[in-house]
């Protein structure tokens, strides 16, 4: 689930280097979206410690 968004950020950079500009700005902007949603996902969980 986490690597989701780097293979969505190199899919943004080969569309870039062919020269695709809308896509790959669509495509990195979504990467990053979906990024910081698996962030604060993963930040926001508790976690079970006991001392």
């Amino acid at each position: 689930m986490m690597s989701l968004p780097f293979f969505g950020f190199f899919a943004a950079f080969c569309l870039a280097w062919a020269e695709r500009r809308g896509a790959a700005l669509s495509l990195g902007l979504v990467s990053l979206v979906v990024l910081l949603l698996l962030f604060r996902r993963h930040a926001t969980d508790s976690l079970p410690l006991s001392f």
